[in-house]
């Protein structure tokens, strides 16, 4: 293994210089031999059959050696973040400042890379750490608003001969252009006014129209491949419609539940409204932890890392001059990377694992929720590099039941509050991890069935570095998506040697 020292630049960016001798190149020297031989045709010899003296004499030694530290660049850093223990949250740029002979391979390589990484933070006590929640109301308010609830979901739709109101249902045929061109169209489209749900503008450019009329409005578009956007939008009212809720008697009981009296659904609703109240209860729980606990930490983060994530997002968005914009995306992104630290670190100390029962339940879920089955769910999330961000999401997730389970929470009235199905034990968690730690051996055969890619996460993310030539040093390579494509290492020879090639950040970029 290669030596390797560190230096910690700031609190979220470190330096690691690597010497390579030649026995630790060795390796990756016969392996150039190889491949080159593989790629190159010379007339004589058989493909993938070029006898290395000839590869020196028609390629050049230093093409060789280009191609060795190419490959061999990304172990040596992998080997050392591992031993210095970094958690890399960046993609790394890497300077080459010493090549080997290209003569004979004597001498060292000496490699200094740059890359962000994982700021080290001190969980403090949570003895004296008190969270207050609201108070769990099934009183007759909310009683009826839980039987209102359900008259909406069995209420019909029937057409008026109005102009469209809040709380109507509208059918729509909507155009969009931009300078004239046609760029969507959808017909049909069922919406209630005042919703907000599909266009911004549309609710004023509707409530006053009754079914036969039309006008334009001007609206920022969220998605496809116009999203944000302003496109003007012509919008046609084909028919307009109120809901008529049914009278919450006996005959609606039967209809709605399985109860025969409205007095037995309500009842049956208190335990509804106290579940619910419950579940709101634990989900501001856990909300008010991560604040008070962010608000006790000072956790710096990486403005590179930040600033390519910023940049992205707004590029996805069309919309990289809008300032205001700009600093709302970044105040999230830090907060998200710092929200990321606490509980990876919180995780870490625990010693949380994620077993696969309690990934696949998180799997099933999440497909759910984007309306899509499981397994094409899953394959999505491979596809795109994704699948891993779903381990750490839930390794953070049983982070936070086991800080939950340290804390007091109480309601508004005082009362102290049992979120017992939210929360981790220190018991629970160590059988939890020796369960985990028992099916890795299956999960790890399984993973390699399918493939899965690597974690697209900013805070767990461990990418390759880039290696670049002495005269690039003030231009390091620009952080791939999301801080985690983890991209080859690309060594280039200075130009001054034999066999001249472009900057690795030239072709990293």
């Amino acid at each position: 293994m290669a030596n390797s020292t560190v230096e910690k630049l700031t609190p979220t960016r470190v330096k690691l210089s690597i010497t390579v001798t030649p026995d630790d190149l060795k390796p990756s020297i016969a392996h150039a031999y190889e491949h080159i031989a593989q790629d190159v045709q010379i007339p004589g010899f058989r493909k993938g059959k070029v006898p290395a003296p000839i590869i020196d004499q028609r390629i050049g030694r230093g093409a060789v050696i280009e191609h060795a530290v190419n490959e061999g660049l990304d172990k040596f850093f992998r080997e050392a973040t591992v031993e210095h223990k970094l958690r890399v949250v960046g993609r790394p740029a890497a300077d080459i400042t010493q090549w080997p002979n290209e003569k004979d391979f004597s001498g060292d390589l000496l490699v200094d890379i740059e890359v962000d990484v994982r700021p080290e933070i001190e969980i403090p006590a949570y003895d004296g750490i008190t969270l207050t929640v609201d108070a769990i109301e099934a009183d007759e308010a909310a009683i009826d608003a839980e039987v209102e609830n359900l008259r909406a979901r069995f209420g019909t739709l029937v057409p008026v001969d109005r102009p469209a109101a809040k709380g109507d249902f509208v059918e729509l045929d909507l155009v969009a252009t931009i300078d004239g061109a046609e760029i969507d169209r959808a017909e049909g489209v069922s919406y209630e006014v005042g919703s907000g749900e599909l266009l911004e503008g549309i609710d004023d450019a509707i409530e006053s129209l009754t079914a036969g009329e039309d006008t334009t409005f001007r609206s920022a578009l969220v998605g496809g491949d116009h999203a944000g956007s302003e496109a003007e939008v012509s919008v046609s009212v084909k028919a307009v419609k109120e809901r008529e809720l049914p009278e919450a008697d006996d005959d609606f009981a039967q209809i709605a539940s399985e109860f025969d009296t409205i007095a037995e659904l309500r009842a049956s609703l208190v335990e509804r409204v106290s579940q619910q109240g419950v579940f709101t209860q634990g989900s501001a729980a856990r909300d008010k932890l991560v604040e008070t606990l962010l608000e006790q930490i000072d956790i710096p983060v990486p403005p590179k890392l930040i600033e390519d994530e910023v940049h992205n997002h707004l590029e996805g968005e069309s919309r990289l001059e809008d300032d205001v914009h700009r600093a709302e995306v970044t105040e999230a992104s830090e907060k998200q990377f710092r929200t990321q630290v606490l509980l990876d670190t919180i995780a870490e100390q625990a010693d949380v694992q994620v077993s696969q029962e309690e990934l696949s339940q998180y799997l099933i879920q999440s497909a759910s929720q984007y309306g899509m089955a499981p397994q094409e769910f899953v394959e999505a999330l491979q596809s795109s590099n994704q699948l891993p961000a779903l381990v750490g999401e839930v390794a953070r997730n049983k982070a936070l039941a086991i800080a939950l389970g340290k804390v007091k929470v109480v309601d508004t009235n005082g009362k102290p509050v049992d979120l017992s199905d939210f929360v981790v034990t220190d018991d629970e968690a160590a059988d939890e991890s020796e369960a985990a730690a028992e099916e890795k051996p299956a999960a790890k055969k399984a993973a390699a069935k399918k493939a899965p890619a690597k974690k697209a996460d900013d805070a767990e993310a461990a990418e390759k570095p880039a290696a670049k030539k002495p005269a690039a040093k003030k231009a390091p390579a620009k952080k791939a998506d999301d801080a985690e494509a983890a991209e080859k290492p690309a060594a280039k020879k200075p130009a001054a040697k034999k066999a001249p090639a472009k900057k690795a950040a030239d072709k990293a970029e």
